[in-house]
């Protein structure tokens, strides 16, 4: 669930060594639609470690020239690099052992039982899968890969956690985000542009 689309793939593909050489994990990779895509690259320090807005602009900055070169969007695309947040998606295994007690909400590739969307705790996360306490007292069972998406649900219980753990992530609105924001132009008439955004 990393990436979704064969492009997807290829840019998670040339993006990964880097993250790997600054110590980064990525967390998803996305591209959403518009004239004018938006490609978001979400990105923690190897095992989840708190990441600041350095990281995320350290990584833009030495990605650009990887995809200036590669080229694997070909219309101009807008980039943004970010921290996953507090209401993080989970996307890889181990993401759900990580948070196991707290809300969570997952769709499905294929739906079960008519459902596709479903709303829970997390249990836990083993060779089986995850398991998920729905509210409806049932449980569902399902491997990472029959999912399309996954996220905590903000609550004040994960808040707690997650200020226990000094893993707060940047927030909105935070004087360290100013600044940031860097454009690069392509000599053609329609330039790419490029920003951190976090």
């Amino acid at each position: 669930m990393i990436s979704l689309s064969a492009q997807e793939d290829r840019i998670l593909a040339l993006a990964s060594p880097l993250a790997d050489e600054l110590g980064l994990d990525i967390v998803r990779v996305r591209i959403m639609g518009g004239r004018r895509p938006l490609l978001q690259i979400m990105i923690e320090k190897a095992g989840g470690a708190p990441t600041d807005v350095e990281d995320c602009a350290t990584f833009s900055r030495q990605l650009s020239p990887v995809f200036e070169a590669e080229d694997p969007i070909h219309d101009p695309y807008r980039l943004e690099v970010s921290t996953p947040g507090i209401d993080r998606p989970l996307t890889r295994p181990g993401d759900f052992g990580r948070w196991v007690g707290h809300l969570a909400k997952v769709e499905l590739a294929q739906p079960v039982e008519g459902r596709r969307r479903f709303q829970g705790v997390i249990e836990r996360e083993d060779d089986q899968g995850v398991a998920i306490a729905l509210e409806d007292g049932l449980e569902l069972i399902a491997a990472i890969h029959e999912m399309t998406k996954a996220s905590l649900i903000l609550t004040d219980e994960l808040i707690d956690q997650v200020k226990a753990d000094g893993a707060m992530p940047p927030q909105p609105g935070a004087t360290e985000f100013e600044g940031l924001e860097t454009e690069t132009s392509d000599p053609e008439p329609q330039a790419k542009s490029q920003e951190t955004g976090v």
